[in-house]
């Protein structure tokens, strides 16, 4: 569950002060007793200063859910209390059950996930695999002139050197999994989009075993509705409910020494957005079928709009034709670099470009039933550092120690302006803006087609291997 307004802003003010405190009077003896005490008791150096603030809020945000979901009357309670503490010491249950994801449109269920996994989930996904052996994505061979590479030792080889990078990629893969199936277990009508997001965070965190910059979230978690295809995230203050009639693009990052899962699907609650939710699929399904080494983008991009526009959809007794919205693509994923360069179209153009051995690329096609284009509009809530921005002088104090704390806490992975107060950063407006000004920080805002009309999106993130191509972030749900 979110953190009440006032909460949290008490929690920062606390936080703020303590920080103060310990570093106003450095030179006093019991202060630094009092500094080697907190030293000690976190395990932490005094490097991670202002980690201890965004790691003290997420903690907030994740034990109030926590809570409700082992709530219980009389002794079940206390026991269901109980085994909670073990959870956290490092136990294990006794894995997670099957889920019926029926009240979602195009959901597909969770199997029985046997194991040492509590459920809901709280065991991190690294504890689950202690020999780093984690659960492998969906492999499909190579076709034409590449099949040759299945069974190839030279590949083979190749592969065996890439192991350590692969499994950091399996290992938010198989996080980007549990997290999501938990959102599907708790996302309904009714709810905020704050409570739905920070809950989802937060279990992010939990199972990656958020440590610094080398793993946590990849980027912010998008929840846009409705005409809004991509890029919304709520801001502090945003009081929006989900309703049964909403279309939500949920889509969201996990990374593990930089590499990166980006993976999103679509909820909705009413039947009649089906054939608009289906014809993402079939088109992501498509484009993933034709990405490889050597696939051209162009024709990628060709065969996804011919399969998104084979769908018509009835809404309220109107049948819209189904659109590829034409200025959103799909782009190769980098070190701690979302968008690393090069563009995967869902509609045809005369792009040459080829896909290459040991890219990894998020292959994601929206749909709409307005324009098929969309518009930068409404309150900007996703930033990211520029990758490659020059050094500028800044002249405003508050701009130097915001761009301080997201070198510290994001570096040049996407972040939200929740997140920023969340580190403590509370009234960074004007300096987020000079950074912007100053083309150190890129804006990102919401996405949007024409109002009254419905987006869908669905996301997998792709890995061409030497000898296969590796849809990781593959799950039974979509």
């Amino acid at each position: 569950m979110a953190l009440a307004e006032e909460e949290r802003v008490q929690i920062e003010n606390d936080l703020e002060a303590d920080v103060v405190d310990a570093d106003a009077v450095a030179g006093e003896g019991t202060k630094k007793k009092r500094k080697k005490k907190k030293k000690a008791a976190n395990g932490a150096g005094a490097e991670d200063g202002d980690d201890a603030l965004l790691d003290a809020l997420i903690s907030g945000a994740q034990d109030k859910p926590a809570d409700d979901d082992v709530e219980a009357d009389g002794a079940e309670g206390a026991e269901a209390k109980k085994k909670k503490k073990k959870k956290k010491g490092g136990g294990g249950g006794a894995g997670l059950p099957a889920q019926d994801n029926s009240e979602l449109r195009r959901v597909g269920n969770w199997p029985e996930l046997p194991g040492k996994q509590t459920s809901p989930a709280t065991v991190p996904i690294a504890k689950l695999y202690p020999n780093r052996d984690f659960p492998k994505g969906e492999e499909q061979e190579y076709v034409g002139s590449n099949s040759y590479r299945k069974g190839n030792a030279e590949k083979a080889a190749a592969e065996k050197i890439m192991e350590s990078d692969y499994q950091d990629i399996r290992r938010a893969a198989e996080c980007h999994r549990q997290v999501r199936r938990f959102a599907q277990s708790y996302i309904r009508p009714g709810m905020t989009m704050i409570d739905i997001c920070q809950r989802l965070e937060a279990k992010t965190l939990e199972l990656i075993e958020k440590d610094g910059l080398n793993c946590g979230w990849g980027f912010p978690t998008g929840c846009s509705l409705n005409h809004v295809a991509a890029h919304y995230t709520p801001n502090y203050g945003d009081k929006i409910v989900l309703t049964h009639d909403d279309v939500c693009k949920l889509d969201f990052g996990v990374q593990v020494n930089g590499r990166i899962i980006d993976s999103a699907f679509t909820i909705a609650f009413n039947p009649k957005y089906d054939n608009l939710i289906a014809s993402t699929q079939d088109g992501t399904n498509t484009g993933l079928k034709e990405a490889g080494i050597d696939a051209r983008f162009s024709e990628i991009g060709a065969a996804i709009q011919e399969t998104i526009e084979s769908y018509e959809v009835e809404i309220d007794g109107k049948t819209y034709p189904v659109k590829p919205i034409r200025n959103l693509n799909g782009h190769s994923i980098g070190a701690y670099q979302i968008h690393a360069g090069k563009s995967v179209p869902i509609v045809k153009n005369n792009d040459s470009t080829k896909m290459e051995e040991g890219e990894m690329y998020a292959i994601e096609t929206f749909a709409s039933t307005g324009k098929g284009h969309v518009i930068e509009d409404l309150e900007c809530s996703h930033y990211m550092k520029i990758f490659d921005a020059e050094k500028v002088p800044l002249r405003l104090k508050s701009a130097k120690d915001l761009l301080r704390s997201i070198d510290q806490h994001f570096s040049t992975l996407a972040f939200c302006r929740r997140w920023l107060d969340d580190a403590g950063c509370t009234r960074h407006i004007m300096a987020l803006k000079n950074l912007v000004d100053n083309e150190l920080v890129q804006p990102y805002p919401p996405l949007c087609d024409v109002r009254g009309s419905f987006t869908s999106q669905m996301e997998h993130t792709i890995l061409l291997r030497p000898t296969c191509k590796e849809i990781v972030s593959r799950g039974d749900d979509y």
